[in-house]
């Protein structure tokens, strides 16, 4: 397997200033071409700490990428400091100098003689073309190791990787064996507990690799097969994929691209059903993402944000003697906004989420995170009440997650009852 190090520059990077979207992207890219990311480094514009982490990459992988540190200026290092970790020396492209001087005439601009380093490149060195600023990118081949260094800037690095790919499937070509995977999409249980179910299964299982990733709330399963032939590859990972989700039963949302909010309105628009919500704590969030769909019209008929008393009251109905009684986060709250949300609007379900957010108002009785979550239908009306732990954007994220599985679920079960 073809092994990979990632080395992004620049000192914003580590006041956190701006964000290593680089690596980010570039992961997932390399990924894709089934080249493993062994290894990570974030340095600032300084030559010493520049030298070790290529040092550290090329004692780890075969492939060195850097973004950054590719402009005229004093601090741009990336080249230099790798020339010199290699002991080879810049030397100049005409046809790069002519470039430059082409690209500040265009802008009727006159060009520093600074922006000169920018055409010096080591012997060898194959000139990756910048279409999106002044900065080439470079692809060197040395001591059995590739050096790829492109642009800091994303929207120029990004680019200019794609030209990359098809020189890194020639270079490693037979290498880079293409295997299969599936994502399976998980709501509910975290990801230590995911791990504890499934671990029986992936002790007996061979040909396979998983990988979990929990974000949200939500836990997503990679499954990866490679095998000599894609066709085996797939009966592997079919059988895999197939023991798992049995495991996980209705935990389990979708798969690959599937999202909550999509596969909630599939089910409305199937089972034509239309929803309306009522929301406090979450302040018009599970709006937002109904409303993110186009075409949620058809299920969605709309939602009241009743973050006061008052509002509870007049707006949906809240009796005064249950706020005064049990409170604004109760479960008895969370019920009556439900049922008055559906009564008012005519829908099929109602939806009422109360509950604190944080990061103030919270008591030994109702702490930050005590979010519930009522589902009223035509027959029924449930709570869920739940301890969410996090930021209050978090929180909120959770309750409107919730509510949303909360749904699927409900309309699960209305599918079994057509069987």
């Amino acid at each position: 397997m073809v092994k990979a190090y990632i080395i992004s520059t620049g000192t914003e990077l580590l006041l956190g200033s701006t964000l290593d979207t680089n690596s980010v992207f570039l992961s997932r890219r390399l990924n894709d071409l089934e080249i493993r990311v062994v290894g990570k480094s974030i340095v600032g514009d300084n030559q010493e700490m520049l030298a070790r982490a290529f040092q550290l990459a090329m004692a780890s992988a075969d492939l060195i990428i850097s973004t950054g540190g590719l402009g005229p200026t004093l601090d741009d290092l990336t080249k230099t400091v790798l020339c010199d970790t290699l002991g080879c020396k810049l030397e100049q492209r005409p046809e790069e100098v002519e470039r430059l001087r082409s690209f500040f005439s265009e802008r009727q601009r006159e060009m520093p003689d600074s922006n000169l380093k920018q055409a010096m490149f080591p012997e060898g060195a194959r000139v990756l073309p910048n279409q999106r600023g002044t900065a080439p990118g470079m692809y060197l081949k040395r001591e059995g190791k590739v050096f790829v260094l492109l642009p800091g800037p994303p929207h120029e690095m990004e680019a200019m990787f794609e030209d990359v790919i098809p020189l890194l499937k020639q270079e490693y070509q037979g290498l880079l064996k293409k295997s299969l995977s599936k994502t399976i999409r998980v709501f509910g249980p975290g990801e230590s507990k995911i791990e504890a179910m499934l671990k029986p299964i992936l002790q007996n299982q061979t040909g396979v690799s998983m990988a979990l990733l929990a974000q949200e709330g939500e836990v997503c399963i990679r499954v990866s097969s490679q095998q000599e032939k894609p066709e085996e590859s797939q009966v592997v990972l079919d059988e895999a994929v197939a023991a798992l989700s049995a495991r996980l039963g209705d935990y389990i949302y979708g798969y690959d691209d599937d999202t909550l909010v999509h596969v909630v309105s599939k089910l409305l628009k199937e089972k034509r059903k239309t929803v309306a919500l009522a929301e406090s704590c979450t302040g018009g969030l599970l709006s937002k993402l109904m409303t993110d769909l186009p075409g949620s019209s058809a299920f969605f008929w709309g939602g009241i944000c009743c973050y006061s008393n008052q509002a509870k009251v007049k707006l949906l109905g809240v009796s005064a003697d249950t706020l005064e009684q049990f409170g604004a986060v109760s479960k008895e709250t969370a019920q009556e906004m439900a049922r008055g949300i559906r009564l008012r609007a005519g829908t099929d379900y109602g939806i009422g989420i109360t509950g604190l957010a944080g990061p103030d108002g919270g008591s030994p009785a109702k702490p930050v995170g005590r979010v519930y979550i009522s589902l009223a239908g035509e027959k029924d009306c449930f709570v869920k009440p739940m301890h969410f732990v996090g930021s209050r954007d978090a929180i909120r994220m959770l309750a409107a997650k919730t509510a949303l599985d909360l749904l699927r679920r409900e309309l699960l079960k209305d599918n079994k009852g057509d069987e």
